[in-house]
């Protein structure tokens, strides 16, 4: 379903990346966000572990958002000869900071986070945009509100400076920007997102765990318009369910 690597217009990424949402504890996962705090953020050993696990399962490529524990194990993966392909985020308040490190970190692409973008502030994005450009990296934007602000950017003085567009989507439509996602609401965000015409990543996939992996995936298999997916997972056991079920989606 998403085997293999993305080859075009110079680009050359997995189509399934690791998330890091679980390592970071985000709020999105509700009375988990504070377990995840302690049991990952908190052990960058055991994020490590479970990057290299994801690895040996054909997971070579993360979505990174630069927390420090998360820099540190996705580090020490590459110094154990993980050879990572790293799409970093760009944190709002923290840009230029980020910017340096994703670019140290030769990340292929760096998005500008969903809080940057859905400020629609289009001088300071496009501020940004630029800067990515000249680290060599594919620049690109995350969203919080695909609808919403897919309608702005396809008329956006933006269009033409990012490559790379990453968006919340799951079958239930959790964490998006709607109050139901039935087939309606499906073909309106598909001919948006085909529209924009960039290279889409899909990410809040498991709806923060409300949805089974493989119901998950089962959806995603309709979804023409993605080209990459992003899957967090929190533990070693995790991955393997996770990963080795995707692997078998055809």
């Amino acid at each position: 379903m998403f085997e293999g690597n993305i080859k075009s217009l110079g680009m050359d990424i997995p189509r399934i990346l690791l998330g890091t949402s679980p390592f970071i504890g985000s709020t999105h996962f509700g009375h988990r966000a504070r377990l995840y705090q302690l049991d990952l953020y908190n052990q960058p050993e055991t994020i490590l572990k479970i990057i290299k696990k994801a690895y040996e399962l054909g997971v070579h490529g993360i979505q990174l958002i630069p927390y420090p524990p998360v820099v540190e194990a996705v580090k020490w993966a590459i110094d154990e000869g993980c050879q990572l392909n790293i799409l970093g985020t760009v944190r709002s308040t923290n840009e230029k900071e980020d910017i340096k490190l994703l670019a140290e970190l030769d990340a292929t692409v760096m998005l500008l986070h969903a809080d940057i973008t859905d400020s629609h502030d289009w001088n300071t994005i496009s501020h940004y945009l630029k800067m990515i450009k000249t680290k060599n990296s594919f620049p690109g934007l995350a969203t919080h509100t695909p609808f919403r602000t897919t309608k702005k950017l396809l008329n956006s003085p933006i269009h033409d400076l990012f490559d790379v567009y990453m968006i919340p989507l799951n079958k239930i439509g959790y964490l998006m920007d709607t109050d139901v996602f039935m087939d309606k609401e499906r073909t309106e965000i598909s001919d948006l997102i085909k529209s924009l015409d960039k290279k889409i990543i899909a990410n809040k996939t498991l709806a923060a765990g409300i949805l089974t992996p493989d119901d998950a995936f089962n959806y995603l298999k309709t979804a023409d318009f993605v080209d990459l997916i992003t899957v967090g997972v929190a533990s070693e056991d995790e991955a393997i369910e996770t990963f080795e079920l995707l692997a078998n989606k055809k």
